[in-house]
């Protein structure tokens, strides 16, 4: 099917799983959609299965918008109390469209879910409470996690009841819209295809470098949490400076607290170290960072919470979090209380979902599930970005339900493309956005555009002119600090690079006391620093009588 006859299809209210392989434009038609909508007014929940597609989409996981957590199943006194809440009140009588990205990874008793949560708050029987729903994403990917005992069919989404009763409309884009001689995108459909020529087995055994020699800035992917382990630890021990450790706190009935650990990705007792490379395994998308944001550690506030810089330069506090068991009244019954951090210089490959990776340390020998290679070979853009330790004959496999599935979605979609045409179906057009309590008048459309262009403009501001706005009006670091979200070390870097290209405004705000400047201006005068090391050697000098961010603050007034 091609992108514009899904696009009509989307607009004319039907409930739509659109996929297709990579690059045929699921992303694009989705993006298309969701700009006519806001255009016409229609209110629409932008959500995704995991924290990282979310942030792709700008939207947040489905479980945090629908309220379902981890839950696999929610009860009406569950629901009773979230009613009890007016902004979910009021989010749920609003939406008339709903968005799911990356559907191949939520579980089909969670899609159930949020179908229930949704029929209980419109007080509507019909599937998903009369919400249109539209499903994006790729069932080659591996399956959602469950139960040791489940198997796919009990996992992936499109048995579950909610999306038969839906009645989806398939759209399986077919075009091309990447580089047709990317190598990569060849080798990724052969695999989705179970047809594996000796060219592609070649090509990817032409990857291979068992002993690689600098790898260290690639992001390694190991098919078992033992290698993983095994490379963080090894890689934090290279370190050569002192470490602290995190102890997870916990609280609550006991067997229900190993239920935690077992399911929390944050690790009981965390060492870490400045420069040791982390990944953040809760979302917060207020502060700014998701379940998957890579970075290293700086350094530590005066409470010894981690301060992370982020692979996009931004600097976050990584403060304890919870994670607990509730019973119905929203009573914690256990809790798990840590920083929400792991060592990351290797992932495994099933966390890497939704990631896109610049370049890649792949190990592939050990693949036990159907569906691990393909995973890991698409999170890159190209084959010269790969690296593979090895390679067995499960890494190239799929899930034999997956493409049974697959296989079916095509035939359906060319039944869709056929029977409904794209003319008829812009008559139906203005019928859903009326229906949706959307707006056809042209004037009005044209503000909300023009609305849309103004906000647009403003995401389009990188994390300095933010700050250099706060500048600008005069506030302290402090209260720059507390608009932004962002560590008060993380501002003055900031204030750093702004002062470079504005040295003439106004910094005296940020001036640290005469005595600390004529004290890091002797220290700076008598060291002699190595290439990019200059805060350490400062601060060892003074034997840590002086902070890293007074440190940084004077050299602002150090020419």
């Amino acid at each position: 099917m091609q992108q514009s006859k899904a696009l009509a299809i989307l607009k004319s209210g039907r409930n739509v799983f659109l996929t297709g392989s990579a690059g045929a434009g699921k992303t694009y038609v989705l993006n298309q959609y969701i700009q006519y909508l806001k255009q016409h007014g229609v209110p629409v929940a932008i959500t995704a299965s995991t924290g990282i597609a979310a942030t792709h989409m700008n939207g947040q996981t489905i479980h945090s918008w629908a309220g379902i957590g981890i839950k696999d199943y929610v009860s009406d006194r569950y629901l009773a109390s979230l009613r009890d809440k007016k902004y979910f009140r009021d989010k749920m009588d609003k939406v008339k469209v709903l968005i799911i990205d990356e559907i191949s990874m939520l579980h089909r008793n969670q899609l159930d879910a949020v179908d229930y949560v949704l029929k209980f708050f419109k007080q509507n029987d019909e599937p998903f409470g009369g919400v249109q729903v539209i499903f994006s994403g790729d069932f080659f990917q591996l399956p959602p996690i469950g139960e040791e005992w489940e198997e796919s069919k009990d996992k992936f989404c499109f048995m579950s009841d909610a999306w038969v009763q839906s009645k989806v409309h398939i759209c399986y884009l077919t075009e091309q819209y990447r580089q047709t001689n990317n190598a990569l995108n060849d080798i990724l459909n052969e695999i989705r295809s179970g047809n594996i020529s000796q060219k592609t087995v070649d090509l990817l055994e032409s990857r291979i470098e068992y002993f690689p020699d600098e790898i260290d800035s690639q992001t390694r992917l190991y098919t078992h949490n033992m290698d993983v382990d095994r490379i963080n630890k090894g890689q934090l021990i290279n370190i050569d400076s002192s470490s602290k450790k995190f102890e997870a706190k916990v609280a609550g009935n006991p067997a229900l607290v190993e239920v935690l650990k077992k399911s929390v990705l944050a690790e009981e007792i965390l060492e870490l170290k400045i420069g040791a490379k982390v990944m953040f395994v809760r979302n917060n998308f207020e502060v700014g960072f998701v379940n998957g944001t890579l970075g290293n550690v700086s350094g530590y506030t005066e409470k010894d919470e981690p301060i992370i810089k982020t692979l996009d330069g931004e600097f976050h506090v990584a403060k304890p979090e919870t994670w607990a068991i509730e019973d119905e009244s929203g009573k914690a019954l256990a809790s798990f209380t840590q920083v929400p951090l792991r060592l990351a210089w290797a992932i495994t490959i099933h966390k890497s979902q939704g990631m896109t990776l610049d370049s890649a340390f792949i190990d592939l020998s050990k693949a036990f599930e159907k569906g691990q290679g393909y995973v890991a070979l698409s999170r890159l853009r190209d084959l010269n970005s790969l690296m593979l330790h090895g390679l067995n004959q499960t890494a190239l496999e799929i899930d034999s339900l997956a493409m049974k599935a697959d296989r079916r979605f095509q035939v359906l979609s060319n039944e869709v493309d056929e029977f409904l045409d794209e003319k008829e179906l812009q008559n139906s057009w203005a019928a859903f956005i009326r229906y949706s309590g959307g707006t056809l008048d042209k004037k009005q459309i044209a503000k909300n555009i023009e609305k849309s262009k103004t906000k647009e403009k403003g995401q389009k501001k990188s994390t300095y002119e933010i700050t250099l706005e706060y500048v600008k009006e005069g506030l302290t670091l402090e209260q720059i600090s507390e608009k932004r979200g962002l560590t008060t070390s993380a501002i003055v870097d900031h204030i750093g690079k702004i002062k470079e290209s504005e040295p003439d405004l106004d910094y005296s705000k940020f001036k640290p006391s005469d005595k600390v400047i004529d004290k890091v201006r002797l220290a700076y005068s008598e060291i002699e620093f190595e290439e990019n090391k200059v805060l350490k050697p400062i601060y060892d000098y003074f034997n840590g009588e002086i902070g890293y961010e007074d440190i940084k603050k004077a050299l602002l007034f150090i020419d």
